[in-house]
């Protein structure tokens, strides 16, 4: 799901509270975030609903890059309960994404 300043609250915040939610902080400009997009689109999927994908749009979303500390990228961060519990920074491969993914599940 795409997730903007107006809906960062409702989309990854409260629903952080429902299931986890993995948010890629990307731009379309990044190359390493185009390399990444299908890794976690694929992870996600093969999750079966375990947690929610959300991609931020730094660009777009200059507030909520900032409120979190986004000085580079690529970003991803994973929120529970409305908090940042983990995050890695730049393209992992796909086995390193679920090492993180079930340290964090």
């Amino acid at each position: 799901m795409d997730v903007t300043d107006a809906d960062f609250k409702e989309k990854v915040l409260e629903k952080s509270k429902e299931i986890p939610v993995v948010v890629d902080f990307w731009a379309s400009w990044c190359m390493p975030c185009q390399i990444l997009k299908p890794v976690l689109e694929k992870v996600s999927s093969d999750y079966g609903g375990k947690f929610e994908l959300a991609k931020v749009n730094v660009d777009q979303a200059r507030q909520s890059a900032a409120a979190y500390g986004i000085m580079g990228i690529l970003s991803v961060k994973m929120f529970k309960n409305g908090e940042v519990v983990d995050e890695f920074t730049g393209a992992l491969p796909e086995e390193k994404i679920r090492e993180w993914l079930n340290k964090n599940l």
